[in-house]
């Protein structure tokens, strides 16, 4: 399974973009999908998770109710819809899947069998 990630740019602070994960296969039935970012010095951390099967998501207390993500099913691709940016969403954006994920480790990078390259999303103050 190969993620490709897009979407990525330089943003003032307040607005919005969209960042998308294409999938090489259609196998998603079973599988969790997630966005993880990395700013510069700090650790990797969970930004949003989705389950293809059941559209459950989860979302870190950070972007909860600036961000959502969503599958477009006939695209096989999977969408983080991000408003509201801030500076502190500063990062490298991180596409995940694993069919192994289950709903208590969906927040945990180390449950992802399958990565695509990140995407830069800078915001401006």
């Amino acid at each position: 399974v190969q993620l490709q990630a897009s979407g990525g740019g330089l943003v003032q602070a307040g607005g919005s973009l969209s960042l998308s994960c294409a999938a090489s296969e259609r196998t998603f039935g079973r599988f969790f999908m997630a966005w993880f970012r990395q700013a510069p010095g700090q650790e990797r951390e969970f930004v949003a998770s989705f389950n293809w099967s059941g559209g459950s998501t989860l979302y870190a207390d950070s972007v909860k109710g600036r961000f959502a993500i969503s599958r477009d099913s006939a695209k096989n691709t999977l969408v983080l819809q991000m408003n509201s940016l801030k500076p502190e969403d500063t990062a490298v954006y991180s596409c995940a899947a694993g069919r192994s994920v289950i709903q208590s480790t969906r927040a945990s990078a180390s449950a992802y069998t399958y990565w695509g390259q990140g995407t830069q999303v800078t915001v401006s103050s």
